[in-house]
């Protein structure tokens, strides 16, 4: 999965990629990165190549080519297919892209869809959005513009493809068990827009329907609410040990110690209880359709 944007012409002609910078932060991420730069760079020399000429033949500038080089900038899938096609690499560059293809997510996200894809089960109780691995693009897109300080579009993109990428966890075989309470509140209110809200519950119906996913609502006539100190979400893992975060438990740190996931084990347990049945919450959320 790919999100290709707009281009920037520059003052040579070429165009300077719209790629992701570094994280400096990010000392692994960053080391995969110089290292591919200075394969780039190798290849490119051996091939004769000046850093404009190669810019040229890519249709980019001399300044991205410096800074992939460089291990500044990291360059997309296109951008090493270019690159092994103009130094004759012979698809040793190309292969490249699988070691690049983690590290162009910010390294909490990375970390976050390791522990989801060797999860068995995942819980999780939403009170402000939908949870991010049932979210549609436009609606992940939507909740990233609307952030404060407002993210650059590339870091806006980052992050909805990042996302989309954590969905990979639907495909595994064999399947985790997935459970999430979302709020009343989260279905009606329209981030985004009403259509994009439309499609997001549409897509909430959709995937309701797999074998492995429950999707139930917490409405708001509840006079008893186990969750009412914020969002919760507990993976649990084949071996026995499970990881979980609460916004109002453990100053909203991750905690593996058994003692304190099963409070939130408890809580999850609790909070799907006073919730909508399965069935009951297709219903409602398919009434809720229907009013927006």
């Amino acid at each position: 999965m790919s999100v290709v944007g707009d281009g920037t012409e520059r003052g040579d002609g070429g165009v300077d990629e719209p790629g992701w910078d570094v994280d400096p932060d990010d000392e692994s991420g960053a080391a995969v990165v110089a290292a591919v730069g200075r394969q780039i760079k190798a290849w490119r020399e051996a091939a004769g190549l000046r850093a404009c000429e190669l810019g040229l033949a890519l249709g980019y500038g001399e300044d991205l080519v410096y800074k992939v080089e460089g291990g500044r900038r990291i360059p997309r899938p296109e951008f090493m297919d270019g690159v092994d096609r103009a130094v004759g690499a012979g698809g040793k560059l190309a292969a490249m892209k699988s070691d690049l293809a983690e590290v162009r997510y910010p390294k909490k996200i990375r970390e976050l869809a390791k522990l989801e894809a060797a999860a068995v089960e995942v819980l999780a109780y939403c009170n402000s959005s939908v949870h991010g691995l049932l979210q549609t693009t436009e609606y992940a897109r939507a909740l990233f513009s609307m952030r404060q300080p407002a993210y650059p579009q590339e870091e806006i993109e980052r992050g909805v493809v990042a996302r989309m990428a954590r969905q990979a966890i639907f495909e595994r075989s064999p399947a985790p068990t997935l459970g999430f309470v979302l709020e009343e509140v989260v279905l009606r209110r329209p981030l985004g827009g009403k259509m994009v809200l439309r499609r997001q519950l549409e897509h909430l119906l959709s995937m309701g329907e797999l074998r492995n996913v429950t999707v139930q609502v917490m409405p708001m006539d509840r006079v008893e609410h186990a969750g009412i100190d914020g969002e919760i979400q507990v993976l649990k893992f084949k071996d026995g040990t499970a990881v979980g975060r609460s916004e109002g438990a453990f100053g909203g740190r991750p905690v593996s110690d058994p003692k304190h996931v099963r409070i939130l084990d408890l809580r999850c347990g609790m909070i799907r209880a006073q919730a909508l049945t399965p069935p009951e919450s297709t219903a409602f959320i398919e009434q809720v359709l229907g009013e927006t």
